[in-house]
């Protein structure tokens, strides 16, 4: 499972129905899709896990250490698969894409936004985001955009975007 938070109740339907094994995976398209995996269990959470092959993650805070297990902070990625940046967008790229005090001299870390801490088992647990991103049927939407792009229209002074889940998500 990829692409949205994986539920506790959506996980243990899936190994009740299908009797398979079932790997709860999490990236952004920024490292190549997926960068973390957890083989699901029963009960309790739902981890992303740890990194695949070739993958680093550091959970840092503001001033980029390193945040102790339980604690929560923002998850950044390196390694191989790491793009390169945002084509024509320099200062998005400047600001998500930085050094890696890390890892080999020259080498980038992607921050991700997203919010994380380690459990006790060492495995990565999503907290939520740093912004007002959201994910909506796979697709990553910014809250703020949606807003700025309707008080463009004529007519509009304010405007609010949320995600509603009265009968399924929706915008």
């Amino acid at each position: 499972c990829s692409g949205e938070p994986l539920h506790p109740g959506t996980r243990d339907a899936c190994l009740d129905l299908l009797g398979v094994p079932l790997h709860n995976l999490y990236g952004p398209t920024e490292a190549s899709v997926d960068v973390t995996h957890w083989e699901c269990e029963r009960g309790g959470g739902v981890p992303i896990g740890t990194p695949v092959w070739n993958t680093r993650v550091h959970v840092l805070d503001a001033n980029l250490l390193p945040m102790p297990p339980g604690a929560v902070g923002e998850l950044y990625l390196a390694g191989d698969q790491l793009a390169r940046g945002y084509a024509g967008r320099a200062g998005l790229t400047a600001e998500r894409f930085i050094a890696d005090p890390f890892g080999p001299p020259g080498t980038r870390m992607y921050r991700t936004g997203d919010v994380v801490r380690r459990n006790r088992d060492g495995h990565l647990e999503f907290v939520g985001r740093t912004d007002d991103q959201i994910k909506l049927r796979g697709f990553r939407i910014e809250l703020g955009e949606v807003e700025a792009a309707l008080t463009r229209r004529p007519g509009v002074s304010e405007a609010v975007a949320l995600v509603r889940e009265d009968g399924g998500k929706r915008l």
